[in-house]
């Protein structure tokens, strides 16, 4: 077997990703990459998607004169970009996202910043009610290319076991 691969015949290797129920142990941390530098377009696509309609996120003569001095990037597309960059670590085998919760937004992401994220396991456990399933929770942070703190959040997942997923044949 290679790393990130499966032997699905001889001298034939299929991708894997994502990780089972029993592959996650709390305390873990996953660095999440590539990083992602957000454009001034993203911004004003998922203000436009959203229907955000708040000038501080488009309007550069408006945030010019906020105490920020230019656009902020809006916070929901901060929040999405950090989740999609820990997917393949934490959820691309997930059932579903059961919730979200102590989502904060520390510091201010301008056009130009990179993110990088992180996720660490708090809690994992069965499923009461689907044997073939559990929960996940975890603790994405996400960081700016200075390294500071611009938003953390806990998701909590529910996660195919091992021989269960629509992923498994």
């Amino acid at each position: 077997m290679r790393a990130g691969c499966i032997e699905v015949g001889p001298r034939r290797y299929r991708e894997t990703f994502g990780r089972y129920w029993e592959d996650f142990t709390v305390g873990d941390v996953y660095e999440h990459r590539p990083g992602r530098t957000i454009s001034e377009a993203d911004n004003t696509w998922f203000t436009l998607l959203t229907m955000n309609t708040h000038p501080l996120h488009f309007d550069h003569e408006y945030a010019r004169k906020t105490e920020f001095g230019r656009p902020l990037v809006a916070s929901p597309l901060t929040v999405a970009i950090l989740v999609g960059m820990s997917v393949s670590d934490v959820s691309q085998k997930a059932v579903a996202n059961l919730g979200w919760r102590e989502i904060r937004l520390t510091a201010p992401v301008f056009h130009g910043d990179t993110l990088y994220a992180e996720s660490e396991v708090l809690d994992k456990r069965e499923s009461a009610k689907r044997p073939t399933q559990g929960l996940v929770t975890v603790k994405t942070i996400g960081r700016n290319q200075h390294g500071v703190v611009v938003c953390e959040f806990e998701r909590t997942m529910l996660i195919w076991k091992r021989g269960h997923g629509p992923a498994d044949d």
